[in-house]
């Protein structure tokens, strides 16, 4: 049991390491100053490809869940993420975004009745505290828009993360199902913004096309389909403990591929913010993954003979295929 917790959080961590590249994909091969394209450019290709290897659609309730759901993970989240990210010096979006723990642990208290204790506070802390010794350097007057973009992608993405946990999935309906109607919702959100905005798409050359290319399948496509699937298995504190290795993952990749020093003091803040991921897998149990039963059609029960000259009353219905299936649809 304890080996297949461990595989399941090692899995479920691929996705903030993808996320972790994206900074310098960004820089060095898409074109500048396009974040509601880029974001779109990562999104819809994605959703619609896991909607085609899927092939379910979602049903009754689950049409407006899933479109709330995709507007806070991904139609807000993205654009946000990437504005912040041309708009903020020094790595300050990281930090920011690696007060997301913090704001998981405060809505699952609202939204999953989940108590807060001091040690899953004080691991928050001491991961924001890491990433910002390893990401946060010197720089000048910040930009109060950055700075606003960046709290609301961490709070957007929060509350996304939560109430998935909460609402957790239709009936026969798996995490790429979910992934994708996720992915298809919020990109459809960012298709007219970024017409409206920022015009029509840019030429893209071959760096370029490379680049949301990556962003697109494993950045995105597969990154989230295993951040959804570790969200039905664990605690959603437990999952957003594991964001901090994304701004861990850029700093990582700039020593490595851009040539970008790291100093003793970033190291330690690697070390604590490494430390205090490992430590919030150890802060609560894991949860089995549960999705959303539909309430079971009556069994036929057998009546017996009717009295001569009274009428028979009537059978149960007997329940129909479809009725256990009120939560999605096939295509």
């Amino acid at each position: 049991m304890a080996a297949h917790r461990t595989t399941l959080v090692a899995v479920t961590a691929l996705a903030p390491v993808s996320w972790g590249t994206t900074y310098a994909v960004t820089t060095e091969l898409l074109p500048t100053d396009r974040p509601l394209f880029t974001g779109l450019m990562r999104a819809l290709p994605a959703g619609l490809l896991l909607l085609a290897l899927a092939r379910v659609l979602p049903r009754g309730a689950w049409w407006w869940k899933a479109s709330a759901l995709g507007a806070l993970n991904v139609g807000a989240c993205f654009p946000l993420l990437f504005l912040s990210a041309y708009r903020l010096p020094g790595g300050l979006a990281a930090v920011v975004g690696s007060v997301g723990p913090l704001f998981v642990v405060a809505l699952s208290a609202l939204l999953l009745g989940q108590r807060p204790t001091t040690r899953t506070v004080l691991t928050g802390a001491a991961a924001a505290l890491g990433v910002s010794l390893v990401v946060l350097k010197a720089a000048g007057a910040l930009d109060p828009l950055g700075v606003l973009a960046a709290v609301a992608a961490t709070a957007s993405m929060s509350t996304g993360t939560v109430l998935t946990k909460r609402w957790c999935r239709p009936e026969g309906v798996g995490p790429l199902a979910l992934t994708a109607w996720q992915l298809t919702a919020g990109g459809l959100l960012i298709a007219p913004l970024a017409l409206l905005v920022e015009g029509a798409p840019p030429a893209l050359d071959a760096p370029a096309a490379g680049g949301y290319l990556y962003l697109a399948l494993a950045n995105t496509a597969l990154a989230y389909w295993l951040w959804f699937r570790g969200i039905g298995r664990l605690t959603a504190t437990q999952v957003t403990f594991l964001g901090p290795l994304s701004p861990l993952t850029a700093a990582v990749v700039g020593w490595a591929a851009l040539g970008e020093t790291l100093t003793s003091l970033q190291l330690v803040g690697m070390t604590l913010a490494f430390g205090a991921t490992v430590a919030g897998q150890l802060t609560a149990r894991p949860t089995p993954t549960r999705t959303a039963t539909p309430t079971p059609a009556p069994i036929p029960v057998p009546t017996p003979a009717p009295a001569r000259g009274r009428p028979a009353a009537p059978s149960a219905r007997r329940p129909r295929p479809s009725d256990a299936h009120a939560g999605h649809r096939r295509l």
